[in-house]
């Protein structure tokens, strides 16, 4: 019997995670709807989505990362002769 109630908890605690990360899933999709509805807005509008894009990765990084990224990819062009 105590089995019993203890594996009853235990189902009912693992259905309430189950539940909440199915939850989470549903609301997931339901962002990146969103996310795609901005970005064709934006694209209808001319904006370029592909560097929009880019921008919110960058906005997301430290700026001394991005200046060092930058400094390597002018040394790295300059060399190819592309700068």
């Amino acid at each position: 019997m105590q089995d019993d109630q203890a594996y009853g908890v235990a189902a009912d605690e693992l259905r309430q995670f189950i539940e909440q990360f199915e939850q989470l899933e549903a609301e997931k999709k339901d962002i990146s709807e969103r996310q795609k509805e901005v970005m064709a807005e934006a694209k209808a509008r001319g904006y370029d989505t592909k560097v929009m894009k880019k921008i919110v990765a960058l906005r997301k990084r430290h700026r001394d990362d991005i200046a060092e990224e930058e400094a390597i990819l002018e040394m790295y062009k300059s060399a190819l002769g592309m700068a």
